[in-house]
């Protein structure tokens, strides 16, 4: 068997041992439930979609929650075997560096897709079952919902494990994914926002949707919010898509670069990385 997968599986065990499935999926499902049913319960009086509005709630919260449980499910991903002295007893095995940060990036990443799909998942064929009121396009909105909040959540677990592969210690491999949850969750955006407010919403057009793609989560919020023309028009963006000429195959790929990148350069510096 393969060493990626043999590692991959000793996190899944080791996740599910610890009760992180279980914790993350029953968080997941009862902030989607509460979300899905008291955000769509007034969408008989506006025409709204059900299942739409569903999306559009949930995209919110996953913007706020999901790059968190990431970042907590990895942070130690490396710097916390190298603490226990269980790293040196695993590269004495005919495995790699390489293969032991991807073995456990895929593991994390199974863990948190697994969360997501149960705990979303059931809230969403929740809403578009006993709803009745989900059309086609609602449902391939969710449908996308789903898959890129899996890759939101790969794109932190490589980000904490490039911060696992660059700290010393758990302590400050916890302060620094603390740190990023803050920039690209909350600063970046009151950045933008300061921006907006400094210049009178006179920066130029063509600037500030490049300026948004220099954070994931607003990668997410565009590709989610802007995609579909019954989310779009519901969640209050249908002026800024006619501004972001942003299709979403390449919203998605950009998504996609944010998390190999981190992960490239995490391979890069554990190699290097004297233990």
């Amino acid at each position: 068997m393969h060493p990626v997968r043999v590692i991959a599986g000793k996190e899944i065990r080791d996740a599910l041992r610890n009760r992180w499935v279980v914790s993350a999926t029953l968080l997941l499902a009862g902030l989607a439930f509460a979300l899905a049913f008291l955000g769509s319960a007034p969408t008989g009086n506006v025409g709204a979609k059900p299942l739409a509005v569903t999306v559009v709630s949930l995209a919110s919260l996953t913007i706020f929650l999901l790059p968190l449980i990431a970042l907590m499910l990895s942070y130690d991903t490396l710097v916390g075997e190298t603490e226990r002295g269980t790293l040196l007893l695993l590269l004495a095995h005919p495995v790699t560096r390489g293969q032991v940060l991807l073995g456990k990036f895929v593991g994390h990443v199974a863990v948190l897709s697994l969360a997501t799909l149960l705990g979303y998942g059931a809230a969403g064929l929740a809403v578009g079952l006993v709803g009745a009121g989900a059309d086609p396009q609602s449902w391939q909105a969710f449908g996308a919902l789903l898959g890129s909040s899996v890759l939101l959540g790969a794109v932190f677990i490589a980000l904490a494990c490039l911060v696992s592969a660059l700290v010393r210690e758990r302590g400050a491999a916890a302060g620094s994914a603390i740190g990023l949850w803050l920039l690209f969750v909350v600063l970046y955006d009151l950045g933008l926002l300061g921006v907006l407010v400094a210049t009178r919403g006179q920066i130029h057009e063509q600037v500030f949707p490049w300026l948004l793609l220099a954070s994931p989560t607003d990668i997410f919020r565009l590709f989610n919010l802007t995609a579909f023309d019954n989310v779009r028009s519901f969640s209050g963006l249908a002026g800024l898509s006619g501004q972001v000429d942003f299709s979403p195959a390449f919203l998605l790929g950009t998504l996609l670069a944010w998390m190999a990148l981190p992960l490239a350069g995490a391979l890069l510096v554990f190699r290097r990385r004297e233990l």
